[in-house]
């Protein structure tokens, strides 16, 4: 049976075909422009793939056009049972606005694994924490924002004024801003694109110790499945909004709604990747015109082998 890890060049494609469709829409102020071209090109790749795919879970609800909706049949090869069962965690275009504006860090992101190891969820909010290898068992949502900053601190051999912790600019964490200055570590602001933010944090050598606040879910899953090839903490808790939405989780997801999940209860197989392609350079370089054909830089971690790979393609 095919792995996952096998069709890598596949999922690279997709990002790539999707990376450079909003890169079109780059600085011209149309956001859901940029995201239709994205998810547009994502699927019209993801159609000649040979394997039983489905959106496990993403940003849009089948009525919510033009997203890749969450149960999404994907691939060429639907009702095969000869097939590879396949779940994507997916964001066409995440940073839409920061595309808009040509702001930093905007990306075509997805995570892969075999059917019914990622969460499958809908587009919900989620709670996160994320750092590096060293404070693996060492920091929880589990925890108060004042502990989990102590325990860091203690084990970087830093004081706590030394930290720098990332979150997403957003009025919902007025509580959570004043506990971390209360505590004071340095706050350090990111108006989109928490999934670059935690990869950073996960970095000993990035410019972040630690990410905390509520982003969305599928960014949360596809955030699990890289920290788990570059080695860290994941934490994450679903928020609902209204009971409407917890209804709908409630029929997708076995057990508690609100536990905290780990990054092995998010991604629970090894065989499965993460697979990002820059738009607005950032985290990523983005999408470049140059002599040689359009430029794409693109990284590929693969669980299993905690392997990270950057690749520079050029598409003609």
């Amino acid at each position: 049976m095919t792995s996952v890890r096998e069709l890598s060049h596949y999922f690279l494609e997709a990002c790539e075909k999707a990376a450079i469709a909003s890169s079109d829409w780059r600085g011209k102020g149309d956001g859901k422009a940029a995201d239709a071209a994205a998810v547009e090109a994502m699927r019209n790749t993801f159609d000649k793939v040979p394997f039983n795919g489905r959106v496990a879970i993403g940003e849009g609800e089948r009525d919510e056009a033009p997203m890749l909706w969450i149960g999404e049949p994907l691939g060429s090869r639907q009702g095969d049972p000869e097939a590879i069962a396949v779940d994507i965690a997916v964001d066409p275009l995440e940073c839409t606005t920061n595309c808009a504006t040509n702001s930093p860090n905007s990306i075509a992101v997805l995570a892969a694994a075999p059917r019914g190891t990622l969460l499958h969820a809908p587009d919900c909010y989620m709670d996160k924490i994320a750092s590096g290898p060293e404070l693996i068992g060492e920091i929880s949502l589990e925890g108060s924002v004042a502990w989990n900053l102590e325990q860091a601190a203690f084990k970087l051999e830093k004081q706590i004024s030394e930290l720098n912790i990332v979150a997403l600019d957003r009025e919902r964490h007025t509580q959570l801003f004043k506990e971390i200055n209360e505590a004071g570590a340095k706050l350090h602001l990111m108006p989109d694109g928490d999934i670059s933010a935690a990869l950073w944090a996960a970095d000993p050598n990035g410019p972040y110790d630690m990410l905390l606040g509520i982003g969305a879910a599928p960014e949360g899953v596809i955030t699990a499945t890289a920290i788990q090839g570059v080695g860290g903490v994941f934490e994450g808790r679903l928020q609902f909004k209204d009971s409407e939405e917890e209804q709908r989780a409630s029929n997708m997801i076995d057990g508690d709604l609100h536990k905290v999940w780990k990054s092995t209860d998010l991604c629970t197989s090894d065989d499965a990747l993460f697979v990002a392609t820059g738009v607005c350079s950032g985290y990523l370089p983005g999408v470049e015109n140059t002599e040689n054909g359009i430029k794409t830089t693109s990284q590929i971690i693969d669980v299993y082998n905690k392997d990270v790979k950057k690749i520079i393609n050029f598409h003609l």
